[in-house]
């Protein structure tokens, strides 16, 4: 199957971030959120991101953001989505609204239409079971920033048949990401293994173990990670980490998952890092 039409839904980082990237690479993208303003946002930072592109690579920036922008369309219903060769879900990392998005999304788009999931930890099975079309469903778990991480964790779920997984895995490599596949367990591979380092570096900033910057230093400067735990919290939003470790903790039942209450607090006072202006650090 070829992947002309992509329709993106959620305009936040990640959502804006995956139809970008798709509209760089030649494909038609429908952007969709219901909040016009985050619309407006989200043109305005993959103008700016196509840009910075364009002047990094010495090419032609308002040649460049024409053509990008001039395949991204916006919109604030899925019904727009009919025609769309794949569907990416980016919204809120809840199993509850993604399988209600997917059921009214099965009897939206075109029959052999591929329904994919940004989820970084949901089950991929769960959401396909919400649609008549379990075969047709799968993971694309980008990575953030979409457009310069290099991996897809691609998902497939109990039912994901192996055309699917296979024009996935194509896809994602026209766009020039390296696709690695993941079974479905809650966290994949990539959130299984990192958010117990964000979790035990909250436990030791809540300790008192280190402070934030200490922290955050011995894991650079001694694991040679380019960003500490910390730091990457606050950039991935405590909010997401949060939920990330709730699932973890409530499907597989090991207590190591059990969410910092530092963590915990902070997301309850809205310390939610970088997109709200605070979290373990402050940000203009």
């Amino acid at each position: 199957m070829e992947i002309k039409k992509v329709g993106v839904i959620g305009a936040g980082t990640m959502g804006n971030g995956i139809a970008q990237v798709f509209a760089s690479k030649g494909r038609e993208v429908v952007l969709i959120d219901m909040v016009p303003a985050a619309l407006e946002k989200a043109l305005a930072r993959i103008e700016k991101s196509v840009r910075r592109f364009a002047t990094k690579k010495e090419l032609d920036a308002d040649a460049l953001a024409g053509e990008v922008m001039g395949r991204i369309s916006t919109g604030a219903d899925v019904d727009a989505l009919g025609d769309c060769d794949l569907v990416v879900e980016a919204i809120v990392e809840n199993a509850a609204v993604k399988t209600e998005l997917f059921g009214r999304l099965d009897t939206i788009c075109k029959p052999d239409a591929i329904l994919a999931s940004n989820t970084s930890s949901i089950s991929i099975t769960v959401i396909g079971a919400a649609t008549t079309r379990p075969g047709q469903v799968i993971g694309m778990h980008f990575m953030n920033p979409v457009p310069i991480m290099k991996l897809v964790e691609v998902i497939r779920g109990q039912l994901t048949n192996d055309e699917t997984l296979a024009t996935i895995m194509a896809e994602c490599t026209a766009l020039g990401k390296t696709p690695l596949e993941a079974n479905d367990f809650p966290g994949f591979v990539a959130n299984r293994i990192l958010m117990p380092m964000i979790n035990e570096a909250c436990f030791a900033l809540m300790e008192g173990v280190a402070d934030a910057p200490s922290i955050d230093g011995v894991m650079k400067l001694g694991c040679n990670h380019p960003m500490g735990p910390l730091q990457l919290a606050d950039f991935i939003g405590l909010d997401i980490c949060l939920s990330i470790l709730n699932v973890l903790h409530t499907e597989i039942g090991d207590p190591k998952y059990r969410p910092c209450p530092l963590l915990k607090r902070m997301v309850a006072a809205g310390l939610l890092g970088r997109k709200s202006g605070r979290g373990f650090y402050t940000y203009e």
